[in-house]
C-alpha cells in the first residue's frame, strides 16, 4: 500500500463562525495577514518534506475563495514540491478541469511539473465541489461531461508526438495541440478521477484510471470500489490490482490512544469549519435532476434534515454532527494509539474488497506544525510495517 500525505493548508485564525455566514465564497480575504500566511506556507512545505523522509507520498488539491484551502493553485505548489522532495511520489487531485476554460494549459502545467520531478508526478482530475460555481463563474449543467472532455484533451495532448492536432468538442476548441514540453513519464503520467458515489465510477474504470474516493466511510467506500471492479468484470477487462483504489480519510496516530484522538479532535476542524452559505450548496443543474429528486423524497420520508453531499441521493447523518466515536467507527476517521489505527485500517481495507492508497489527511485547523509532525513519524515508523504485514504480507 501507498500512503500519501495529504493537507488541505487551511488558514484556521479566523472571527467565532457566528460573526459570518459562509467560510466559501464570500468570506472576505481582508481577514487573513499575509505575514501569517506565508509563515503557514513555510510550514505546510515542511511538513511535505517531513513526509518524503519518511518514506511517505505527498499529495496536493486545490481549492478557491474558501479559508478552508489556501491552496488556489494546486500546480504551483507541485512544482515547489517537485524541487524540495527528493523520493515522494507527487499527487495533485485534483485539477478542477470543469472548471477551467483551457485543457491544453492544463496540460502544458502537469508536463512540466512531472519534468521537474524526474516523473514523480501523478495526476488526478475533480469535478469540483459546488461551491465553486459562484467563485469561478462556471456553468453548473454539463460538468460531469466537460470534465471528461477536457481530460481526453488532456491526455491526447500529452501522448500526441508527431505534431498538431485540432479539437472540436462539445465545450472546448483548440487548434495545433501540440504541448512542449512533454512529460517525463511515458507514455503519461498517471491519472486519477475522484468518485463519491457508484454512478461516478464505471467510466472511471473504462478508462483504467485510479479512481480515488474521499470521507465516504466503509459502505460507502464499499459501493464505490465494487462498482469499478464490477465494471470490469462486465466489460470483460482484467481485475484491477489494488493499486487502482484510493481512499482520503482523517488521520492522526499518537504514542498512546489518548494522544492520537486529541489530534483527531483537532483534525475534526476541517468538518466543524465547513459553513457554507444555503445559496452556494445545489447549483441548479450540479447534481442530476433523477438524484437530487430521489435524496428530497427520502428526506421528505424521515424527515432527516441533511444529506452527505455526492452520495447520489443516499441520506447520511451530517458529518458535522457525528461524534469522533461514530466517525472512527464509521471508518472516515482513523486515530489511537499505532496498533489501535492499523486495526482500524484493516478493518476497512478488508470491508472495501481491498485498496493500494491510503491519502491521509493528518493537518488540519489548529493542529500544530509539532503534532503533524509527531504524528506523520508515528504512523511512518509504527504504523506502515503493521499494514504492510495485511496488504503486502509476498514482500514483509
Amino acid at each position: 500500500m501507498q500512503h500519501w500525505h495529504f493537507s488541505e493548508t487551511a488558514y484556521p485564525d479566523l472571527p467565532d463562525p457566528d460573526d459570518y455566514s459562509s467560510i466559501r465564497v464570500t468570506l472576505p480575504n481582508g481577514l487573513v495577514d499575509p505575514v501569517h500566511a506565508a509563515g503557514l506556507w513555510d510550514r505546510y512545505i515542511r511538513e511535505w518534506q517531513v513526509a518524503d523522509e519518511c518514506g511517505l507520498n505527498v499529495m496536493v488539491n486545490e481549492h478557491h475563495s474558501t479559508a478552508t484551502c489556501m491552496n488556489s493553485v494546486a500546480p504551483v505548489v507541485a512544482g515547489v514540491l517537485a524541487r524540495v522532495t527528493s523520493k515522494a511520489r507527487i499527487l495533485l487531485l485534483g485539477n478542477p478541469v470543469a472548471n477551467r476554460k483551457d485543457p491544453v494549459r492544463v496540460a502544458e502545467e502537469m508536463a512540466l511539473v512531472d519534468l521537474l520531478s524526474h516523473g514523480r508526478l501523478e495526476v488526478g482530475f475533480v469535478k469540483g465541489v459546488p461551491y465553486e460555481i459562484a467563485a469561478t463563474n462556471t456553468k453548473p449543467i454539463g460538468m460531469t461531461e466537460r470534465m471528461w472532455e477536457a481530460i481526453e484533451i488532456i491526455t491526447r495532448a500529452w501522448s500526441t508526438h508527431d505534431g498538431p492536432f485540432n479539437w472540436e468538442g462539445e465545450f472546448f476548441h483548440h487548434r495545433q495541440v501540440n504541448i512542449w514540453p512533454r512529460p517525463f513519464q511515458q507514455p503519461a503520467p498517471p491519472v486519477w478521477v475522484t468518485a463519491v458515489s457508484p454512478g461516478s465510477a464505471a467510466r472511471v474504470a473504462d478508462n483504467d484510471f485510479t479512481i480515488g474516493t474521499f470521507l465516504t466511510g466503509l459502505e460507502g467506500t464499499r459501493r464505490v470500489f465494487r462498482e469499478y471492479r464490477d465494471r470490469l468484470a462486465e466489460t470483460g477487462k482484467p481485475a484491477a490490482g489494488e493499486e487502482k483504489f484510493g481512499y482520503a480519510a482523517l488521520v492522526y496516530t499518537g504514542r498512546t490512544d489518548e494522544e492520537g484522538l486529541e489530534g483527531a479532535r483537532k483534525l475534526l476542524w476541517y468538518i466543524h469549519s465547513n459553513k457554507v452559505a444555503t445559496e452556494f450548496l445545489y447549483p441548479p443543474g450540479y447534481i442530476p435532476y433523477q438524484a437530487r429528486a430521489a435524496g428530497l423524497r427520502a428526506r421528505s420520508a424521515i424527515g432527516d434534515p441533511a444529506l452527505l453531499p455526492g452520495q447520489g441521493g443516499r441520506v447520511s447523518k451530517d458529518l458535522s454532527t457525528m461524534s469522533l466515536e461514530e466517525l472512527i467507527e464509521k471508518g472516515i476517521v482513523f486515530a489511537g494509539s499505532p496498533a489501535t489505527v492499523a486495526g482500524q485500517l484493516e478493518r476497512f481495507y478488508e470491508h472495501v474488497g481491498g485498496f493500494g492508497n491510503l491519502l491521509l489527511m493528518g493537518q488540519a485547523g489548529h493542529l500544530t506544525h509539532e503534532e503533524t509532525v509527531r504524528g506523520l513519524r508515528i504512523f511512518a515508523e509504527d504504523v506502515v510495517p503493521r499494514l504492510d504485514r495485511v496488504t503486502d504480507p509476498v514482500t514483509v
